[in-house]
């Protein structure tokens, strides 16, 4: 029942040309450290499905998508992910643009291990046009309606950051919102969870912390404790994302050798080496939470 692994381990179960779900939404919640420990590995070719922010930017900026999955890519405050859009502009990346609603619907399917539900989003919009290899159907029943029959969205492995687990695989999210990753754990084969505290599974008995366990831990498959792991994205409510660090990180995407330079700044050979970066994980804890 120990699930307990490192950063490397995850990353060892993964291989080139994989499909990778990656949790959270835009500038929060996102499973940075094991994104950064892709950075550091040997992995291409991957067709990664998110809600992205720079998530889905590093992982282009450092050549290791093929394709992109995604009803948006952006960091919040900054509207475009800067190395995502220049990727994009260069041709280099397949994608498969679709609305959030379709997302979702994709993933279900997975979940359910169905190959697609139908659904009227998309009917009348330039989705269908651009993304040929979405089909409609028309429905058996006595409307004999036309649907989007939305494919199943499956995904060879989920990486997802929460606020706390166990070893076992109980995962706890107690910021305003889940977002997908309940969905994305149950469409992966394998789902890896980075987790900002680690507890010990009695914690789990209160009805008050059991209540934000949003999957079962059977579909959990490993677990990495990783303080800070989220930054420079949000873990909402033990931080908030890092607005200098994105406009940082922004400003790089416009300077001959930006990405380089960052990297060599930032990604380094570890984790600890990114932390001692940026501060460590009491600086990471004092960002102040956004207000919308």
């Amino acid at each position: 029942m120990n699930k307990l692994m490192g950063a490397g381990d995850v990353v060892g179960q993964l291989a080139s040309g994989m499909t990778i779900g990656i949790g959270g939404w835009g500038p929060r919640r996102k499973p940075m450290a094991l994104v950064r420990e892709i950075l550091r590995s040997d992995l291409k070719d991957l067709t990664v499905v998110a809600y992205g922010g720079a998530d889905v930017g590093m992982l282009c900026a450092a050549g290791k998508v093929r394709k992109v999955v995604f009803a948006f890519v952006s960091l919040d405050f900054i509207p475009l992910e800067p190395y995502f859009r220049l990727a994009r502009q260069k041709g280099e990346l397949e994608i498969m643009e679709i609305d959030e609603g379709m997302y979702l619907l994709g993933l279900r399917a997975a979940a359910m291990r169905v190959p697609f539900l139908p659904t009227k989003i998309g009917l009348g919009t330039d989705v269908l046009r651009h993304n040929p290899q979405i089909k409609t159907i028309v429905s058996p029943y006595a409307d004999g309606r036309e649907l989007v029959a939305m494919p199943a969205i499956e995904l060879d492995a989920a990486l997802i950051h929460v606020d706390r687990a166990d070893a076992r695989g109980v995962c706890q999210i107690k910021g305003p919102d889940h977002y997908m990753d309940d969905v994305m754990a149950r469409a992966a084969d394998k789902t890896y969870v980075s987790c900002d505290e680690l507890v010990d599974s009695s914690f789990f008995a209160s009805p008050e912390e059991a209540r934000y366990v949003y999957w079962e831990r059977s579909e959990t498959n490993g677990v990495v404790h990783i303080p800070g792991g989220a930054h420079p994205s949000s873990c909402n409510p033990l931080y908030g994302f890092d607005v200098p660090h994105f406009k940082e990180y922004q400003a790089s995407a416009g300077q001959e050798n930006g990405w380089s330079d960052y990297v060599q700044k930032y990604v380094g050979d570890s984790e600890a080496y990114y932390q001692q970066q940026v501060g460590g994980v009491e600086a990471i804890r004092k960002l102040p939470l956004p207000t919308y």
